[in-house]
């Protein structure tokens, strides 16, 4: 089921991505939280914060939410 959040965040990086094919998510799932790990190339990491962080937080309230419905908190990280 926490597939769904890792799909979601996938899907809308690649889309923001110049470089969709070095965009990677990794998932830790533990009993009531889910742990996103987001690469992406280097010359895409502004591109993914955005102005002020615009861009990661609403990825984020996004993932949240998603995980909300599924009863778990999840937490997006860009590495």
């Amino acid at each position: 089921m926490s597939s769904k959040v890792k799909e979601l965040v996938e899907y809308v990086a690649k889309s923001l991505a110049d470089q969709p094919d070095d965009v990677a998510v990794s998932e830790v799932e533990v009993e009531t939280s889910i742990v996103l790990e987001l690469r992406v190339a280097p010359d895409d990491m502004g591109r993914m914060i955005g102005r002020e962080g615009r861009t990661i937080n609403a990825m984020r309230s996004l993932a949240r939410v998603l995980g909300a419905k599924m009863g778990k908190k999840v937490t997006l990280e860009i590495v």
